[in-house]
């Protein structure tokens, strides 16, 4: 399963779909509600979120055993660095890893002063780079205190994420050489909304593999957000760092907006369908986000 995806990555289409686990016991309606679409037959593989914004989800882990078990398909589980410290970490990889989830997607994490957990306390080792670390350190069948493991893990696959966009292209540029040279295999940009976005952001890609000690190129992921409303569309681009929506975009939504809802759906849709047909012909590998709005990412994909 996870060679042919990672083959997928680095030599073919790579088209990932993001799921964000509920406030649930059960996982099992957000299965049913792909399963119902049809999207496991539109996409490579899923990916699982780490409680967002430290607000309490299922855990994303066992969402992406769940995932794989139904669809047979790989699932990338986010882990964050905010809520385990470097024992839990290793000892999350090395229990899922027996239930087959050998891709993660390190991140820092998103800080627990947004918890809806009364108290709740980041612990924040370290940042994302550490934990890719551990994944290397794992792979070579040691903990991180160097001592041998009794049964070695299955190759674990490490993925990080990147901005999109940031006004110091050098700081952009070291952050991401940083995660490569740390052992990343894929990393997976926040939303693009411009070509000229993503040509950089590829160039920034081949010159950090050009300067990786690893032989194994890190291949770039494409983030893909569709946008559906003007007050969307204001909201990434003036609130959340390392995105830029373009001027045209919020312009044209601002006028359909005058218009009705359903105009200002149908002009943002299909400014999204055209990005994602148009970065699919630049780059053919792209995580798609759509916060559980599924009917959405089956109607781009189609």
């Amino acid at each position: 399963m996870f060679e042919s995806f990672i083959h997928k990555l680095r030599h073919g289409t790579y088209i990932t779909l993001e799921t964000t686990p509920s406030r649930s016991a059960q996982f099992a309606p957000t299965i049913e509600k792909i399963a119902a679409l049809g999207l496991d037959k539109l996409v490579d593989g899923f990916s699982t979120t780490d409680n967002p914004l430290a607000k309490l989800k299922y855990n994303a882990l066992f969402a992406a055993v769940r995932l794989q078990d139904r669809f047979s398909l790989p699932a990338l589980a986010t882990m964050t660095m905010r809520d385990r410290n470097r024992i839990a970490l290793q000892s999350d990889l090395l229990g899922s890893n027996e239930s087959n989830v050998r891709a993660i997607l390190a991140i820092t994490g998103d800080s627990a002063h947004y918890s809806d957990q009364p108290h709740a306390k980041g612990v924040f080792e370290g940042n994302s780079n550490l934990l890719l670390d551990i994944i290397s350190t794992l792979n070579r069948g040691v903990d991180l205190a160097e001592q041998k493991l009794i049964a070695p893990p299955a190759p674990i696959y490490p993925f990080a994420v990147i901005d999109s966009y940031s006004k110091n292209s050098v700081s952009l540029q070291k952050k991401m050489a940083k995660k490569v040279a740390h052992g990343a295999i894929g990393i997976i940009t926040q939303p693009v909304y411009d070509l000229e976005i993503a040509t950089k952001l590829l160039e920034m890609m081949a010159e950090a593999n050009g300067a990786s000690p690893h032989e194994e190129k890190c291949t770039l992921i494409l983030g893909f957000f569709p946008i559906t409303k003007l007050r969307t569309a204001r909201f990434l681009d003036e609130n959340v760092p390392g995105i830029h929506v373009p001027h045209h975009w919020v312009e044209a939504l601002e006028k359909a907006s005058l218009v009705s809802p359903e105009e200002e759906y149908r002009v943002g849709f299909e400014l999204s369908k055209t990005l994602f047909e148009e970065l699919k012909a630049l780059h053919p590998k792209i995580h798609i986000m759509t916060a559980n709005q599924f009917e959405l990412a089956k109607a781009i994909l189609i």
